[in-house]
């Protein structure tokens, strides 16, 4: 009788360990994945997103919620809930207006540029032409470069005596490009585009390398000129980067800061260059009202996810 119930409670005993050990190791994967070890590389980039991204957006939605202020290391103030308060001072405000009609206007002349004349010109600089690498090197340069240097250089060219108005001579607009309130935008547009187009070059032309030859010289034997070659070959194939192009133009657009900070001395004349960036500089750090700029930032946050979702969707439409 003993010796018959031993195998048994050996048995019960050893099978509950059983049952429970994949359960724990289905819990593990669940959590940690079939490599636990990959959490703890990225873990320090987790903590990176957190303390830099995360708890910022979190605290910025708390404040544009809050009659939020600044206040002295160690001063406790009450800080009211206010509801959509913010949210309707941003909406009110003419200066919040212009500087979304200021980035309509940036995003329009800039995003277009920047995917043709990237397209275009990557397109040359794929192909075996003299002083290839010189003309690679040359379009990057602007891009890795500090803006500081750039602007300053941009501000000698445009400025009233400056070679783009002695090169215009009468047709120069007066006052100059970055003073005048209708061309102060469209230059800052055309500077960030011509900063930024060796980056986007770079992109295209790693795109380029993995469009088939074969059917480049499909469609030479089909006496298809250049112009319809690169519109039936080279734009289908780099579609994917396209977006990937327009999308990464949107977004600097939507954070525009330095330029028209540095070009037009804070969003001048009268607020035509301001961006709502910058104003939300203006308004959180230097007039004290983080309240407001967080509402302002949260706005911008959720456009720039809305039109990143647009194009989301219209690219897989395409596909």
């Amino acid at each position: 009788m003993t010796s018959a119930a031993a195998p048994g409670k050996h048995r019960s005993g050893a099978t509950e360990p059983m049952a429970t050990e994949p359960m724990v190791r289905r819990f593990g994967r669940a959590v940690l994945g079939r490599q636990p070890i990959g959490m703890i590389f990225g873990a320090p980039y987790l903590l990176f997103i957190v303390v830099l991204f995360a708890y910022p957006l979190g605290l910025a939605v708390y404040m544009s919620f809050h009659r939020y202020f600044f206040t002295a290391p160690g001063v406790s103030v009450p800080r009211p809930f206010v509801g959509l308060s913010n949210y309707a001072a941003v909406f009110s405000d003419p200066a919040v207006r212009q500087s979304f009609l200021n980035l309509l206007i940036f995003l329009v002349i800039n995003v277009p540029f920047t995917v043709v004349l990237s397209l275009l010109l990557a397109t040359a600089l794929n192909a075996a032409i003299p002083f290839r690498a010189f003309f690679r090197t040359s379009f990057l340069a602007p891009y890795v470069t500090a803006s500081v240097a750039m602007i300053g250089v941009w501000l000698f060219m445009f400025s009233s005596g400056g070679i783009v108005n002695s090169a215009l001579g009468p047709l120069a607009p007066v006052p100059s490009w970055l003073v005048n309130q209708k061309w102060a935008m469209p230059s800052i547009a055309i500077y960030v585009t011509w900063k930024g187009l060796g980056f986007y070059i770079l992109l295209y032309l790693a795109a380029l390398q993995a469009v088939p030859k074969e059917l480049y010289e499909a469609a030479v034997m089909d006496g298809a000129s250049w112009w319809h070659r690169l519109l039936s070959v080279t734009v289908p194939g780099v579609r994917q980067v396209t977006t990937l192009v327009t999308l990464l133009a949107v977004i600097t657009g939507a954070n525009l800061f330095t330029e028209p900070y540095l070009l037009t001395g804070g969003g001048g004349p009268n607020g035509k260059s301001a961006s709502p960036v910058l104003l939300i500089y203006q308004t959180g750090i230097e007039q004290n009202h983080p309240d407001f700029a967080s509402a302002l930032g949260i706005i911008l946050v959720i456009g720039v996810l809305l039109i990143a979702g647009i194009q989301q969707l219209v690219q897989r439409r395409q596909a």
